[in-house]
């Protein structure tokens, strides 16, 4: 699975790009849920390089 690092910079860019929809606004940071399905569309796409695999 992967998650978001602190580095989050809340933009929502990994949310949209997720195909399953396991992405999902938190305070102050993005979480990733347990639907998670490890295709790292997310990885690609954060501006910030704050996605990683756990």
């Amino acid at each position: 699975m992967h998650v978001i690092n602190d580095e989050c910079i809340a933009c929502g860019a990994c949310a949209d790009s997720c195909p399953v929809g396991a992405i999902e606004e938190g305070d102050p940071k993005y979480t990733i849920t347990e639907e998670c399905t490890d295709c790292g569309s997310c990885v690609d796409t954060c501006p910030v390089s704050a996605i990683s695999e756990a």
